[in-house]
């Protein structure tokens, strides 16, 4: 990890929070608090996922990480703030997380009863079927429910 690159301001380093760090900012997806306690192990370090969880809620409440709540999936993910949103598809059948390439809400202007509302930001997953579970295409994942 770089100097004090992301470090969240007003936090003081500990080993474990900088494992947490590490393995988000090395993540090309998010990932869940076991995922993450399980990257910390593999790289000979130890972790309990307790601690990961405690960390985790403080790195957003610190702005540093996004915790994503997918729909049918009562396990939250979490990734590094990179201050540039996203979006995602998720498969209700596997859970597979696809990152969307657009921003469907680009030129959404919202109708409200309050016409001096300002939109200051939106949050956006979209759900349905990989190609791999669609049962109407098949899939083999719908197909084992």
């Amino acid at each position: 990890m770089g100097e004090d690159r992301g470090w969240p301001e007003g936090l003081k380093k500990t080993k474990p929070r900088e494992h947490v760090l590490e393995v988000l900012e090395k993540a090309d997806k998010p990932m869940s608090a076991m995922e993450i306690c399980s990257a910390i192990e593999k790289g000979g370090n130890a972790s309990w996922i307790s601690t990961v969880y405690r960390i985790l809620e403080l790195f957003v409440k610190k702005g540093a990480v996004n915790k994503i709540n997918m729909m049918g999936n009562e396990v939250a993910v979490f990734e590094l703030n990179r201050f540039h949103h996203k979006h995602y598809a998720v498969c209700i059948s596997c859970h597979k997380i696809f990152p969307m390439r657009n921003c469907p809400m680009e030129r959404f202007l919202p109708s409200l009863d309050d016409d001096e509302f300002h939109v200051l930001g939106h949050n956006l997953e979209v759900y349905g079927y990989c190609g791999r579970c669609d049962p109407e295409n098949g899939g083999e994942e719908a197909a084992k429910e």
